[in-house]
Protein backbone atom coordinates (compact mmCIF):
# COMPACT_ATOMS: atom_id res chain seq x y z
CA UNK A 1 0.00 0.00 0.00
CA UNK A 2 2.63 2.62 0.79
CA UNK A 3 5.01 1.30 -1.88
CA UNK A 4 1.58 2.33 -4.08
CA UNK A 5 1.42 5.67 -2.34
CA UNK A 6 5.15 6.20 -2.80
CA UNK A 7 5.24 5.85 -6.62
CA UNK A 8 1.94 7.30 -7.11
CA UNK A 9 3.05 10.59 -5.20
CA UNK A 10 6.50 10.19 -7.41
CA UNK A 11 4.66 10.27 -10.60
CA UNK A 12 2.70 13.18 -10.16
CA UNK A 13 5.51 15.18 -8.87
CA UNK A 14 7.17 14.45 -12.05
CA UNK A 15 4.17 15.11 -14.27
CA UNK A 16 3.64 18.49 -12.23
CA UNK A 17 7.22 19.75 -13.31
CA UNK A 18 6.32 19.03 -17.02
CA UNK A 19 2.75 20.75 -16.84
CA UNK A 20 4.72 23.52 -14.98
CA UNK A 21 7.14 23.88 -18.04
CA UNK A 22 4.54 23.49 -20.52
CA UNK A 23 2.17 26.44 -19.46
CA UNK A 24 5.54 28.34 -19.01
CA UNK A 25 6.09 27.75 -22.81
CA UNK A 26 2.69 28.03 -23.78
CA UNK A 27 2.07 31.30 -22.04
CA UNK A 28 5.40 33.32 -22.93
CA UNK A 29 4.75 32.24 -26.68
CA UNK A 30 1.38 34.07 -26.54
CA UNK A 31 1.27 37.47 -28.25
CA UNK A 32 2.26 40.86 -26.38
CA UNK A 33 4.25 41.44 -23.36
CA UNK A 34 3.21 43.33 -20.20
CA UNK A 35 5.20 46.41 -21.36
CA UNK A 36 3.05 46.31 -24.53
CA UNK A 37 0.08 46.44 -22.46
CA UNK A 38 -1.05 50.47 -23.42
CA UNK A 39 1.48 51.06 -25.59
CA UNK A 40 -0.83 54.68 -25.75
CA UNK A 41 0.28 55.46 -22.29
CA UNK A 42 2.39 58.71 -22.86
CA UNK A 43 4.39 58.66 -19.42
CA UNK A 44 5.80 55.22 -20.80
CA UNK A 45 8.94 56.17 -22.41
CA UNK A 46 11.96 53.46 -23.72
CA UNK A 47 13.54 53.88 -20.99
CA UNK A 48 10.35 52.59 -18.69
CA UNK A 49 9.75 49.63 -20.88
CA UNK A 50 13.56 48.78 -21.07
CA UNK A 51 13.57 48.89 -16.78
CA UNK A 52 10.44 46.34 -16.88
CA UNK A 53 11.82 43.93 -19.40
CA UNK A 54 14.98 43.89 -17.07
CA UNK A 55 12.34 44.02 -13.53
CA UNK A 56 11.22 41.08 -14.68
CA UNK A 57 13.59 38.48 -16.73
CA UNK A 58 11.87 39.31 -20.19
CA UNK A 59 15.43 39.78 -21.85
CA UNK A 60 16.75 36.87 -20.76
CA UNK A 61 16.14 33.14 -22.23
CA UNK A 62 12.87 31.16 -21.77
CA UNK A 63 14.71 28.71 -19.72
CA UNK A 64 16.07 31.01 -17.56
CA UNK A 65 12.79 32.82 -17.10
CA UNK A 66 11.28 29.73 -16.01
CA UNK A 67 13.84 29.15 -13.50
CA UNK A 68 13.49 32.65 -12.10
CA UNK A 69 9.64 31.53 -11.76
CA UNK A 70 10.35 28.56 -9.89
CA UNK A 71 12.55 30.57 -7.62
CA UNK A 72 10.92 33.41 -6.62
CA UNK A 73 7.58 30.85 -6.52
CA UNK A 74 9.50 28.61 -4.26
CA UNK A 75 10.86 31.80 -1.66
CA UNK A 76 6.84 33.97 -2.17
CA UNK A 77 9.20 36.89 -3.71
CA UNK A 78 7.05 36.74 -6.84
CA UNK A 79 5.30 39.32 -8.09
CA UNK A 80 2.67 40.92 -10.25
CA UNK A 81 3.74 42.26 -13.29
CA UNK A 82 0.03 44.30 -13.10
CA UNK A 83 0.84 46.44 -9.78
CA UNK A 84 4.40 45.22 -8.26
CA UNK A 85 2.19 43.47 -5.52
CA UNK A 86 2.88 40.00 -4.37
CA UNK A 87 1.24 37.14 -5.83
CA UNK A 88 0.65 34.56 -3.62
CA UNK A 89 -1.15 37.15 -0.56
CA UNK A 90 -2.80 38.02 -3.77
CA UNK A 91 -4.09 34.57 -4.52
CA UNK A 92 -4.98 34.14 -0.83
CA UNK A 93 -6.88 36.97 -0.75
CA UNK A 94 -9.13 35.93 -4.12
CA UNK A 95 -9.40 32.73 -2.89
CA UNK A 96 -11.22 33.17 0.35
CA UNK A 97 -13.49 34.86 -1.84
CA UNK A 98 -13.77 32.11 -3.95
CA UNK A 99 -13.91 29.04 -1.06
CA UNK A 100 -17.95 30.09 0.01
CA UNK A 101 -18.87 30.19 -3.86
CA UNK A 102 -17.55 26.92 -5.31
CA UNK A 103 -18.63 24.96 -1.36
CA UNK A 104 -21.87 26.29 -1.66
CA UNK A 105 -22.18 25.49 -5.55
CA UNK A 106 -21.04 21.73 -4.87
CA UNK A 107 -23.58 21.15 -2.57
CA UNK A 108 -26.28 22.69 -4.32
CA UNK A 109 -25.14 20.58 -7.33
CA UNK A 110 -24.49 17.23 -5.45
CA UNK A 111 -27.24 17.70 -2.88
CA UNK A 112 -29.95 17.84 -5.32
CA UNK A 113 -28.41 16.30 -8.26
CA UNK A 114 -28.50 12.36 -6.74
CA UNK A 115 -32.03 12.65 -5.27
CA UNK A 116 -33.32 13.59 -8.57
CA UNK A 117 -31.55 11.41 -10.57
CA UNK A 118 -32.57 8.65 -8.28
CA UNK A 119 -35.82 9.07 -8.30
CA UNK A 120 -35.94 9.53 -11.93
CA UNK A 121 -34.48 6.19 -12.43
CA UNK A 122 -36.48 4.20 -9.99
CA UNK A 123 -39.27 5.84 -11.67
CA UNK A 124 -38.57 5.75 -15.03
CA UNK A 125 -40.95 6.98 -18.33
CA UNK A 126 -43.05 8.62 -15.08
CA UNK A 127 -44.12 11.99 -15.73
CA UNK A 128 -41.82 13.06 -13.18
CA UNK A 129 -38.72 11.44 -15.41
CA UNK A 130 -40.30 12.50 -18.42
CA UNK A 131 -40.41 16.20 -16.63
CA UNK A 132 -36.72 16.30 -15.44
CA UNK A 133 -35.53 15.18 -18.45
CA UNK A 134 -37.01 17.90 -20.94
CA UNK A 135 -36.01 20.50 -17.82
CA UNK A 136 -32.36 18.93 -17.70
CA UNK A 137 -32.01 19.25 -21.37
CA UNK A 138 -33.41 22.69 -21.26
CA UNK A 139 -31.25 23.79 -19.21
CA UNK A 140 -28.03 22.35 -20.90
CA UNK A 141 -29.26 24.36 -23.69
CA UNK A 142 -29.43 27.83 -21.98
CA UNK A 143 -26.09 29.32 -21.96
CA UNK A 144 -25.50 30.22 -18.27
CA UNK A 145 -24.38 33.81 -18.64
CA UNK A 146 -27.90 34.35 -20.63
CA UNK A 147 -29.97 32.39 -17.82
CA UNK A 148 -27.82 35.17 -15.32
CA UNK A 149 -28.71 38.41 -16.89
CA UNK A 150 -32.27 37.28 -17.11
CA UNK A 151 -32.30 36.24 -13.08
CA UNK A 152 -30.59 39.75 -12.40
CA UNK A 153 -33.27 41.61 -13.88
CA UNK A 154 -35.95 39.90 -12.78
CA UNK A 155 -34.36 39.88 -9.06
CA UNK A 156 -34.10 44.04 -9.40
CA UNK A 157 -36.97 44.30 -11.14
CA UNK A 158 -39.26 42.42 -8.81
CA UNK A 159 -37.60 42.84 -5.10
CA UNK A 160 -35.47 45.85 -6.18
CA UNK A 161 -32.43 44.59 -4.30
CA UNK A 162 -28.76 44.50 -5.97
CA UNK A 163 -27.36 41.34 -6.63
CA UNK A 164 -24.49 42.25 -7.79
CA UNK A 165 -20.69 42.28 -5.58
CA UNK A 166 -19.83 40.46 -2.21
CA UNK A 167 -22.06 43.04 -0.40
CA UNK A 168 -24.55 45.89 -0.87
CA UNK A 169 -23.39 49.57 -0.77
CA UNK A 170 -23.25 50.94 2.75
CA UNK A 171 -23.86 47.37 4.42
CA UNK A 172 -21.01 47.70 6.26
CA UNK A 173 -22.46 50.41 8.82
CA UNK A 174 -25.47 47.24 9.53
CA UNK A 175 -25.20 45.01 12.74
CA UNK A 176 -23.07 41.98 12.50
CA UNK A 177 -26.41 40.11 11.85
CA UNK A 178 -27.47 42.31 9.00
CA UNK A 179 -24.30 41.88 7.08
CA UNK A 180 -24.09 38.40 7.32
CA UNK A 181 -27.82 37.86 5.87
CA UNK A 182 -26.46 40.49 3.35
CA UNK A 183 -23.59 38.51 2.00
CA UNK A 184 -25.21 35.29 2.17
CA UNK A 185 -27.94 36.92 -0.26
CA UNK A 186 -25.13 37.99 -2.35
CA UNK A 187 -23.69 34.33 -2.68
CA UNK A 188 -26.88 32.80 -2.44
CA UNK A 189 -27.66 33.97 -6.53
CA UNK A 190 -24.54 33.13 -8.35
CA UNK A 191 -24.29 30.00 -6.51
CA UNK A 192 -26.89 28.90 -8.04
CA UNK A 193 -26.62 29.84 -11.17
CA UNK A 194 -23.26 28.25 -11.10
CA UNK A 195 -24.68 24.82 -10.41
CA UNK A 196 -27.90 25.33 -12.51
CA UNK A 197 -25.99 23.68 -15.76
CA UNK A 198 -24.19 21.51 -13.00
CA UNK A 199 -27.74 19.62 -11.83
CA UNK A 200 -28.34 19.42 -15.00
CA UNK A 201 -25.88 17.18 -16.35
CA UNK A 202 -25.13 15.47 -12.96
CA UNK A 203 -28.53 14.26 -12.31
CA UNK A 204 -28.63 12.82 -16.04
CA UNK A 205 -25.81 10.64 -15.37
CA UNK A 206 -27.13 9.86 -11.77
CA UNK A 207 -30.24 8.45 -13.37
CA UNK A 208 -28.13 6.49 -16.29
CA UNK A 209 -25.99 5.12 -13.53
CA UNK A 210 -28.81 3.92 -11.80
CA UNK A 211 -30.53 2.43 -14.51
CA UNK A 212 -28.12 0.51 -15.20
CA UNK A 213 -27.41 -0.56 -11.80
CA UNK A 214 -30.92 -1.36 -10.94
CA UNK A 215 -31.12 -4.33 -14.26
CA UNK A 216 -28.02 -5.87 -12.07
CA UNK A 217 -28.64 -9.63 -11.10
CA UNK A 218 -28.04 -8.92 -7.81
CA UNK A 219 -30.63 -6.31 -7.40
CA UNK A 220 -33.04 -8.65 -8.57
CA UNK A 221 -31.98 -11.19 -6.38
CA UNK A 222 -31.64 -8.93 -3.14
CA UNK A 223 -35.70 -8.17 -4.19
CA UNK A 224 -36.72 -11.58 -4.87
CA UNK A 225 -35.40 -11.89 -1.10
CA UNK A 226 -38.11 -9.84 0.12
CA UNK A 227 -36.15 -6.67 1.17
CA UNK A 228 -37.67 -3.56 1.57
CA UNK A 229 -37.17 -1.30 -1.47
CA UNK A 230 -35.60 1.93 0.21
CA UNK A 231 -33.12 -1.19 1.00
CA UNK A 232 -32.22 -2.89 -1.95
CA UNK A 233 -32.21 1.03 -4.08
CA UNK A 234 -29.78 3.27 -1.46
CA UNK A 235 -27.73 -0.08 0.15
CA UNK A 236 -27.20 -2.68 -3.07
CA UNK A 237 -27.87 -0.15 -6.02
CA UNK A 238 -26.71 3.00 -5.00
CA UNK A 239 -23.34 2.12 -3.25
CA UNK A 240 -22.24 0.36 -6.92
CA UNK A 241 -23.46 3.11 -8.82
CA UNK A 242 -21.51 5.70 -6.95
CA UNK A 243 -18.24 3.87 -7.85
CA UNK A 244 -18.00 6.29 -11.68
CA UNK A 245 -18.45 9.40 -9.07
CA UNK A 246 -15.37 8.80 -6.84
CA UNK A 247 -13.03 9.76 -10.13
CA UNK A 248 -15.20 12.54 -11.02
CA UNK A 249 -14.23 13.96 -7.52
CA UNK A 250 -10.60 14.33 -8.98
CA UNK A 251 -11.86 17.16 -11.31
CA UNK A 252 -14.17 18.76 -8.63
CA UNK A 253 -11.43 20.11 -6.71
CA UNK A 254 -9.62 22.47 -9.42
CA UNK A 255 -13.27 23.71 -9.96
CA UNK A 256 -12.18 26.39 -7.21
CA UNK A 257 -10.19 28.25 -9.68
CA UNK A 258 -11.55 27.83 -12.95
CA UNK A 259 -15.07 26.38 -12.47
CA UNK A 260 -16.90 30.01 -11.72
CA UNK A 261 -15.36 32.57 -14.30
CA UNK A 262 -18.13 33.56 -15.86
CA UNK A 263 -20.08 33.93 -13.08
CA UNK A 264 -17.80 35.78 -10.67
CA UNK A 265 -17.35 38.43 -13.98
CA UNK A 266 -21.17 38.46 -14.32
CA UNK A 267 -21.84 39.40 -10.80
CA UNK A 268 -18.49 40.77 -10.11
CA UNK A 269 -17.85 38.60 -7.65
CA UNK A 270 -13.48 39.17 -6.68
CA UNK A 271 -13.09 35.48 -6.81
CA UNK A 272 -10.18 33.38 -8.43
CA UNK A 273 -11.50 32.83 -11.64
CA UNK A 274 -12.00 36.52 -11.92
CA UNK A 275 -8.33 37.15 -10.81
CA UNK A 276 -7.34 34.43 -13.48
CA UNK A 277 -9.40 36.78 -16.47
CA UNK A 278 -8.03 40.06 -15.21
CA UNK A 279 -4.96 38.96 -15.62
CA UNK A 280 -5.07 37.58 -19.07
CA UNK A 281 -6.22 40.73 -20.00
CA UNK A 282 -3.30 42.57 -18.14
CA UNK A 283 -0.96 40.11 -19.59
CA UNK A 284 0.41 39.37 -15.73
CA UNK A 285 2.61 36.47 -16.65
CA UNK A 286 3.42 35.33 -12.77
CA UNK A 287 -0.17 35.53 -11.70
CA UNK A 288 -1.57 33.31 -14.50
CA UNK A 289 1.25 31.13 -14.45
CA UNK A 290 0.85 30.40 -10.35
CA UNK A 291 -2.96 29.80 -11.08
CA UNK A 292 -2.21 27.25 -13.34
CA UNK A 293 0.70 25.80 -11.36
CA UNK A 294 -2.20 25.78 -8.43
CA UNK A 295 -4.73 23.96 -11.00
CA UNK A 296 -2.40 21.53 -11.91
CA UNK A 297 -1.80 20.59 -8.02
CA UNK A 298 -5.26 20.63 -7.16
CA UNK A 299 -6.20 18.17 -10.14
CA UNK A 300 -3.18 15.67 -9.43
CA UNK A 301 -4.30 16.09 -5.11
CA UNK A 302 -7.77 15.35 -6.33
CA UNK A 303 -6.91 12.22 -9.15
CA UNK A 304 -4.62 11.11 -6.19
CA UNK A 305 -7.64 11.29 -3.32
CA UNK A 306 -9.96 9.22 -5.75
CA UNK A 307 -7.77 6.48 -6.44
CA UNK A 308 -7.17 5.68 -2.94
CA UNK A 309 -10.87 6.27 -2.08
CA UNK A 310 -11.64 3.91 -5.28
CA UNK A 311 -9.38 0.87 -3.02
CA UNK A 312 -12.11 0.90 -0.17
CA UNK A 313 -15.02 1.37 -2.24
CA UNK A 314 -14.60 -1.42 -4.87
CA UNK A 315 -13.07 -4.61 -3.11
CA UNK A 316 -12.35 -5.41 -6.71
CA UNK A 317 -9.57 -3.62 -7.51
CA UNK A 318 -6.29 -5.10 -6.24
CA UNK A 319 -2.49 -3.26 -5.74
CA UNK A 320 -0.14 -5.60 -7.52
Amino acid sequence: MWAYILRNVWQRLILLVFVSILAHSVVHLAPGEPSEVDPSNPRMKPEDIARIRAAFHLDDPLYLQYIYWLRDLASGDLKSFKDSQPVLPKIGQRLLNSLPLFLLTTLIVWGLSFPTGIHAAVHRDSPFDRSMTFLSYTLISIPGFFLSYLVILGVVDTLDVPVIGMSTFGMDEAVPVFQWMDRLWHLAIPALMSAVMGIAILSRYVRSQMLEVIGQDYVRTARAKGLPEDVVIYRHALRNALLPFVTMFGFLVPGLIGGSVIFEQIFAWPGLGRLGYEAILARDFPVILTLNFIAAVLTLIGTFVADILYLFADPRIQIE
